[in-house]
C-alpha cells in the first residue's frame, strides 16, 4: 500500500502581500526615457506601422549614414522591436491579472450585498417577536439606508407654457 498524505494548499496571499510584491517587482523594472516629442506627437508615434518600421530598420542597415544620423544601427533597432514584443506578453499578463481581481472583487461585493439584505430580512422577521425588540433602531437604520426597497420619486414633469400669439 502507498502512504499518500494528502496535499495541503498553498496559503492565499493577503491583499497587502500582493501589493507589496507587485511594488517590490514595480522597482524591479527598468523603464524607458520618454521621448522628448510633444505628448500628441508622441501617442502617434507609438501606432506607427508595422510594415514600415520595418523598412525603416533594412534602410538603417543599408547606410552608415543613417545609421550615424540616427545614433544606431540596425540590430539596435531590432533588438528594441522585440523586447517592446516580449514586454507585451507582460502586459496582456497583467491586464488578464488586473480583470481577474476586479471580478473577483465584483463577486466579493455581490455576497456582502446579499449578506446584508439577507440580515436586514432576517432581522424584520426577528423583530416581531419582543426578545429581539433591540433589532428595531438596527431595522430603522438599514429601512433609511436600503436603496433596494424604495421606489424612486419621479421628478415633476414640467408645464409647458401656453404659446403667446399676437
Amino acid at each position: 500500500m502507498t502512504n499518500v498524505t494528502p496535499s495541503i494548499p498553498e496559503p492565499m496571499l493577503t491583499p497587502e502581500e500582493v501589493v507589496r510584491q507587485l511594488r517590490a517587482v514595480w522597482a524591479q523594472i527598468s523603464l524607458p526615457e520618454t521621448s522628448a516629442a510633444p505628448a500628441a506627437l508622441r501617442r502617434r508615434l507609438a501606432h506607427v506601422d508595422a510594415k514600415f518600421v520595418q523598412a525603416a530598420v533594412n534602410a538603417t542597415g543599408a547606410s552608415n549614414v543613417v545609421q550615424q544620423a540616427l545614433g544606431r544601427t540596425d540590430e539596435d533597432l531590432r533588438q528594441e522591436i522585440d523586447v517592446a514584443a516580449r514586454w507585451s506578453a507582460v502586459a496582456d499578463e497583467l491586464r488578464g491579472m488586473l480583470q481577474s481581481v476586479l471580478g473577483a472583487n465584483t463577486v466579493r461585493r455581490q455576497r456582502i450585498g446579499l449578506a446584508a439584505l439577507q440580515t436586514y430580512k432576517i432581522c424584520q422577521q426577528l423583530a416581531r417577536d419582543d426578545v429581539h425588540e433591540r433589532l428595531g433602531a438596527h431595522i430603522a437604520e438599514m429601512k433609511k439606508l436600503n436603496k433596494f426597497g424604495r421606489s424612486r420619486k419621479k421628478a415633476p414633469q414640467p408645464v409647458p407654457e401656453p404659446i403667446k400669439t399676437l
